[in-house]
């Protein structure tokens, strides 16, 4: 029998509850009203409405923790210890163009290191969640990183750089690399879902070039709890502070990223 944490049961049922309207909207994505807030980073109405959600459950249950928000910023809290991390609707872009791949992602981070997280895709029903020292899971199944240990037997995960973003030219030498050496590489437009895949097997690694925080905090835990790992690959630093992101099963972590080093 699994016995899943307060916090755990919080975050699961503040994702599932915020989802029901996310549906809704992901049904009638053609008559949402979309802002633009940056080059081809756009936020729609059903950004906003999740995050409101996902905000006033988590406040109910732990009134006290601080907020980091995609769209909202940082709130602070009289616990500034434990911090909600929150991408209310990571691969806003695949939702507005009616691409069924998309999700919810809550990180509970404390003092700088992710210590529980949920990432839920409605659409599929899948529900990865993970806890420090308690294992990965999605929906009630166990879930542990692939055992392949050779790059051409692996499927790679990446994000690609759109306009506005950081480094292109970078990205495109470890790109060039890792096709050199692996069986593929996949982008599918939503790095939460990237980690998600990676804890559960589907991907054997995955890396990707300045995200933010609330991309990345639920994935950490959910890839580290699968026996996986999960680091900057430029260094020693914290890819919550970096942006700069790898991860991979236990076999195929340390080459990925000396691949990633040009």
């Amino acid at each position: 029998m699994i016995v899943k944490s307060a916090n755990i049961n919080v975050m699961i049922a503040a994702a599932r509850k915020a989802a029901r309207g996310l549906l809704r909207d992901f049904g009638e994505v053609e008559q949402l009203q979309v802002s633009q807030k940056g080059p081809g980073d756009f936020v729609s109405a059903a950004d906003l409405r999740v995050e409101k959600a996902l905000r006033a459950e988590l406040k109910k249950a732990r009134p006290d923790y601080s907020f980091l928000l995609e769209e909202g910023g940082a709130v602070a809290g009289a616990d500034p210890h434990n911090v909600w991390v929150i991408d209310p609707l990571d691969g806003t872009t695949n939702f507005l163009h009616s691409i069924p791949h998309f999700a919810i992602s809550i990180g509970l981070v404390r003092n700088g290191e992710p210590i529980a997280g949920v990432i839920y895709q409605p659409l599929t029903d899948e529900m990865f969640w993970a806890e420090k020292g308690s294992g990965a899971w999605v929906n009630d199944r166990r879930l542990r990183v692939s055992a392949r240990r050779k790059m051409d037997d692996s499927v790679i995960a990446t994000g690609i750089p759109h306009h506005g973003r950081p480094d292109p030219d970078r990205f495109l030498g470890q790109l060039r690399k890792v096709m050199d050496v692996s069986a593929g590489v996949r982008r599918f437009g939503a790095a939460s879902l990237d980690l998600a895949y990676v804890a559960a097997g589907r991907y054997e690694g995955f890396w990707e070039i300045g995200l933010k925080p609330w991309d990345i905090a639920a994935g950490m835990i959910i890839v580290r709890e699968a026996g996986g790992y999960v680091s900057d690959f430029d260094g020693p630093q914290n890819p919550l502070d970096s942006g700069n992101v790898v991860a991979g099963n236990d076999h195929l972590h340390a080459p990925l990223t000396a691949l990633l080093k040009v």
